[in-house]
C-alpha cells in the first residue's frame, strides 16, 4: 500500500514537472502506464543550469540529444565566418531545441543561454529505442518533431515582406500566444531577450527597435519598463498588422503549433 501511494505521489510530481512542456505530449495524452512514464522520466536528463551567455550547444557540434527548456530562455543564431551574429530563434519554457540537427547528424546553429536557464536533456537514440516499445510514442514524438522544426519558418514566413512596424507587432503578439500557452498572462510579458537582440532578429537597426518601442508607447498600444512589457491594446497590434482579429492569430499562433 505504502509502495502504491509513494509511486502514485512520483507520477503526479513527474505529470506536474511536465504540464507546460512540449514533451507532455509524449506521454500524457497517450495515456501511459505507471512503468511507461517511469520509463520515460528514465531517460530524461535534467542538466545544470545555463548562464547567460553560456552554449547549449554550438554550430557544428554532432547531434546526440534534443532539449526541452525548463526554465530560462534561449536564441537560436549563426555567427559568419567575420564573427556577425544573426539570431533565427528564440525558445522559452516549454519548447524543444535542436530538432533541425537530426537529418544532417550535426547542429546547424548554435544555441545560447539569454538568461539562467535549465533544460532537460533526452537522448535522441534513447528516445527512439523507447518509442519502438511505448505504443503511441513513435507517432506523438513524430508529430511534435513536425510541428516545432516548422515553427521558426512559420515565423520568418509571417515577418517577411513587412515593414518594421508591423514585425514588432507580429513579434509581440507571437510572444503572448506562446506565454498564453504556459498559463501566463497574454498582455503582461518579460522579454528574455534585449533590445538588441530583438533587433537582430527581426532584422531592424537597434536604433528603429528603440524608436518603435517609444512609439508604440506613444500610441498608448504597450507600456514598457526594461524587458516588462504590457500590451495594452491588442486590437490596435492586430490591425497594424493589416490583418484581421482571427487571421492575425492564426498568422502568429501557426508559428507555435
Amino acid at each position: 500500500m505504502a509502495q502504491q501511494r509513494r509511486s502514485s505521489v512520483e507520477l503526479r510530481q513527474i505529470r506536474e514537472a511536465c504540464r507546460t512542456c512540449s514533451l507532455s505530449d509524449l506521454c500524457l495524452p497517450v495515456a501511459l502506464n505507471t512503468a511507461d512514464v517511469d520509463a520515460l522520466d528514465n531517460i530524461v536528463q535534467r542538466r545544470r543550469p545555463l548562464s547567460r551567455g553560456e552554449l547549449l550547444f554550438h554550430a557544428g557540434s554532432t547531434f546526440g540529444a534534443i532539449y526541452a527548456v525548463r526554465t530560462g530562455a534561449l536564441k537560436s543564431m549563426t555567427v559568419s565566418e567575420d564573427g556577425e551574429e544573426q539570431i533565427t530563434a528564440f525558445h522559452l519554457p516549454g519548447e524543444i531545441v535542436g530538432l533541425d540537427a537530426i537529418s544532417f547528424g550535426e547542429h546547424p546553429s548554435t544555441a545560447c543561454a539569454l538568461e539562467t536557464t535549465s533544460t532537460c536533456e533526452i537522448p535522441f537514440q534513447d528516445l527512439e529505442h523507447l518509442a519502438e516499445d511505448v505504443p503511441g510514442l513513435q507517432r506523438q514524438l513524430l508529430r511534435i518533431m513536425s510541428k516545432e522544426i516548422f515553427s521558426e519558418q512559420e515565423m520568418l514566413h509571417a515577418l517577411a515582406r513587412r515593414t518594421a512596424e508591423q514585425r514588432l507587432a507580429i513579434f509581440l503578439l507571437s510572444l503572448s500566444e506562446r506565454f498564453s500557452r504556459r498559463g501566463l498572462s497574454a498582455t503582461r510579458l518579460r522579454l528574455p531577450m534585449s533590445r538588441h537582440e530583438l533587433s537582430n532578429y527581426l532584422g531592424l537597426a537597434p536604433e528603429t527597435m528603440s524608436r518603435l518601442f517609444r512609439r508604440f508607447a506613444d500610441a498608448g498600444w504597450i507600456t514598457a519598463a526594461g524587458k516588462e512589457i504590457t500590451l495594452e491594446d491588442m486590437d490596435a497590434l492586430r490591425g497594424l498588422t493589416g490583418s484581421s482579429g482571427n487571421t492575425m492569430q492564426k498568422d502568429v499562433g501557426r508559428a507555435r503549433h
